[in-house]
């Protein structure tokens, strides 16, 4: 299987790289800036005697052309500051409501809760680029849990269920192989260099409008205008070296990703013909047509590299093209050349009945219904692809994703109810209060509705449903849930998510103490729900050794018991982290134990490097192990709080496990 964790320290090592390279870059357009500024010099000061020039001057130069790469650099990251959000809408994408009834869109949504119920994490928002009739998508975002995933209407009007199905698992492991962050660098790397071409032209429209009439007092020399007319054609030509040495980084990146991506998509569904079919429509579409994966928004070339396809053609093909050619891409996706196939708009009655088609994923994903769908995704996802000759030989491991599975089974078959409530904003918000209601004790039930009802969320009739609703909901449910809800929490203005944060925070509060349950659902809403959510979060530990007290107050959640066995299972958890050293004394009762403060270790352990990640994880499934508990649904979803509080997926436990014997 895919080494996720793998891949994110790899894309971040690359990210590294990147920036090397780019810096790079940006000194060769100053040392031209400045070679190209001095001849200037020289020629506006002829005549004058010996050419010297201004004290500072190559200073000033540099200053100044490092301040407009700076400056654009910094005003874009600004820009896109708020991650895939700020992104999508920058490539003219709309928000689609999580309670959509539109048959396209409802059908896309389905398949993106599908994927990030299986793989655990949440739902990312989801954009249609409406004015955009080629086959193309792209997921942005800064962190796993607050991704977006936006396709074109092309792709919902031209790919049957499976192919969608490809193209979303393509954008979820760009998801999971944390390729997006590095992709939104790249946005705000480009456009600062862009902004020296801009400066350069803007100069130059001066210098045309300027004209000829100011000269010097002699009359000898050229005009001003004609010195800020060539001034502004070198900076514009320089400025756009800078960009065709940051496509041809941007490009070479971005191809050997989009090769892991299809890879993973095949591996997710299970189904070459998904992403295969996709790239084959796009083909075809390119040739009858041209228009193919073409993007026409104005943001194309600065987006290219996220796209899954080429966004605009390439004047040169090879390491300047920001994909790869079609024809390999289905080589490695099929194992064998194949033909592109004609990609027509869905009429309506094929459009409504691809869910009785009897492809092997459409099974697999049947609607969302009864949860099979979510448990079909989640083994998919969690069995991994091999092949000799190419991804669509696959002969995945059944029943070690049924391990997965099983523990996952219960939790994924949602009440129909709950998960209506969960795709609207207003009710979404009622139902995670009515989570943390307790109704088995009458009095402190009533004193819980009545603190919900003051706070204006809801009317009584609303509560009630929800209240229902939330009945059903057993506990190894919650969290899936919960993550489901996400795109419609999202939704609600920022006072109203204050608002319910403060109210959930008040109904944990009413009996006086907190506890795990409340304790897991209020980190995750707090997380996920600030206003500072979707943005950027930096490593600044390449291991666990700089966290072992954050380290060991986590772990102390696991074990259970009496204090003698939780102390002797958390010694043996701890054998998998031999180099933090930890004792029998590091060992924290539960009783004792500040929620604050394991909020506050989460917090840190997040900033932990993406191998580093699973280690933590390796430890808590060590403990849940050697308590013969890995099943329960208190290890699912104590696991599933901590992948989602540190920004990583649940792992395939199995693989987890049989790496740590």
């Amino acid at each position: 299987m895919n080494n996720f964790f793998e891949q994110q320290d790899h894309a971040r090592r690359e990210s590294r790289k990147l920036l090397m390279l780019f810096a790079l870059a940006v000194t060769a357009i100053v040392v031209v800036v400045n070679v190209t500024l001095a001849v200037a010099w020289q020629y506006a000061m002829r005549g004058h005697g010996p050419v010297r020039y201004p004290q500072g001057f190559f200073i000033a130069i540099t200053i100044g052309v490092l301040l407009f790469i700076g400056l654009g650099t910094l005003y874009q990251i600004f820009q896109l500051r708020d991650g895939g959000d700020a992104v999508a809408e920058m490539a003219g994408g709309r928000l689609v409501p999580p309670d959509s009834t539109d048959l396209h869109e409802r059908r896309l949504l389905n398949v993106v809760e599908e994927m990030a119920l299986a793989s655990g994490i949440a739902c990312p928002n989801v954009y249609i680029l409406d004015e955009e009739d080629g086959i193309n998508a792209f997921a942005a975002g800064f962190q796993q849990n607050q991704a977006v995933v936006a396709v074109t209407r092309g792709t919902l009007e031209r790919l049957n269920r499976d192919e969608l199905q490809g193209v979303v698992g393509h954008e979820f492991s760009h998801i999971l192989n944390g390729d997006m962050r590095m992709n939104i660098q790249l946005i705000g790397v480009l456009f600062g260099i862009q902004m020296l071409a801009l400066f350069g032209r803007e100069l130059f429209e001066w210098g045309a409008r300027i004209g000829g009439g100011s000269r010097s007092k002699d009359d000898k020399g050229p005009s001003i205008g004609l010195i800020m007319l060539v001034v502004g054609i070198v900076l514009f030509v320089v400025g756009y070296v800078g960009i065709f040495f940051g496509r041809l980084i941007q490009s070479a990146i971005s191809r050997q990703r989009e090769f892991l991506a299809d890879a993973s998509a095949v591996q997710f569904t299970r189904n070459p013909q998904g992403i295969g079919g996709a790239l084959q429509k796009i083909g075809g579409l390119s040739v009858e047509t041209g228009c193919g994966s073409a993007i026409q928004s104005s943001k194309a070339e600065q987006l290219s590299h996220m796209f899954l396809g080429a966004a605009r053609p390439s004047f040169l093909s090879g390491m300047f093209a920001t994909h790869p050619p079609l024809e390999e891409r289905l080589r490695r996706v099929y194992g064998k050349d194949v033909q592109f196939v004609q990609a027509d708009v869905l009429d309506d009655d094929e459009f409504g009945n691809e869910g009785n088609t009897q492809s092997s994923l459409s099974s697999q994903f049947s609607s969302f219904s009864g949860g099979s769908a979510s448990q079909q995704a989640f083994t998919a996802v969690q069995s991994g692809v091999h092949g000799d000759e190419g991804f669509g030989h696959h002969a995945g491991n059944p029943a070690q994703a049924a391990d997965n599975s099983q523990l996952l089974k219960s939790g994924l078959a949602m009440p129909d109810d709950a998960r209506a409530l969960a795709r609207e904003p207003q009710s979404a918000a009622l139902l995670v209060c009515a989570m943390v209601c307790d109704q088995s004790q009458a009095a402190q039930a009533q004193q819980q509705q009545q603190q919900i009802l003051r706070a204006g969320l809801a009317d009584a009739t609303a509560l009630q449903a929800a209240l229902r609703a939330a009945a059903g909901i057993s506990a190894v449910q919650r969290l899936p849930l919960l993550d489901l809800a996400m795109p419609a929490l999202k939704r609600l203005p920022e006072n109203t998510r204050q608002q319910l944060l403060s109210v959930v925070a008040a109904l944990i509060q009413a009996d006086g103490r907190v506890s795990e349950t409340e304790f897991v659902l209020q980190a995750i809403l707090e997380q996920r729900l600030n206003p500072q959510a979707a943005r950027a979060v930096k490593v600044r530990y390449a291991d666990l050794v700089p966290l072992r007290k954050e380290v060991a107050l986590v772990l102390s959640l696991v074990p259970q018991g009496d204090a003698a066995t939780r102390q002797q299972m958390f010694m043996q958890g701890t054998a998998s982290l031999r180099n933090l050293q930890l004792q029998a004394t590091d060992w924290i009762n539960p009783d004792q134990l500040d929620y604050q403060a394991v909020r506050a270790a989460l917090a840190q352990l997040n900033q932990l490097a993406p191998l580093a990640k699973p280690m933590l994880i390796r430890g808590m499934l060590q403990m849940a192990q050697a308590q013969n508990s890995l099943s329960s649904a208190r290890t699912h979803e104590l696991l599933r709080s901590v992948c989602a509080a540190i920004d990583m997926p649940v792992p395939d436990l199995p693989a987890m496990l049989q790496d740590m014997s």
